[in-house]
């Protein structure tokens, strides 16, 4: 999986672009990305799926993980461009509701 960082310090988004496979093999990398946005105090996380064709449950509860900290901080982790793929999952797992997705 290739991941990629767009950071807007005016309003505190970072922006991080998912392209391939995001499975168990990769999540010690986007946890990464993400603490490290943190500790640079972005509050908010956007995270482009567009180029994404594969998700399971370890990227899955990663992503949750993510958004349950950022809401602690008071920012959120977003959900953007699903491909379908990732649409579909999230639709059968039902956390199409719980994720902000634009």
């Amino acid at each position: 999986m290739i991941i990629s960082t767009e950071r807007t310090e005016s309003d505190g988004t970072a922006t991080v672009t998912l392209e391939g496979r995001f499975d168990a093999h990769e999540t010690a990398d986007f946890r990464r990305v993400q603490d490290e946005l943190e500790a640079d105090g972005f509050e908010t996380i956007i995270v482009n799926m567009t180029q994404v064709e594969f998700v399971d449950s370890t990227a899955l509860a990663e992503l949750v993980r993510g958004m349950k900290r950022a809401r602690e901080r008071g920012g959120d982790l977003i959900l953007a461009d699903l491909s379908n793929p990732v649409r579909v999952i999230l639709e059968l797992t039902r956390l199409d509701s719980a994720f902000q997705i634009v």
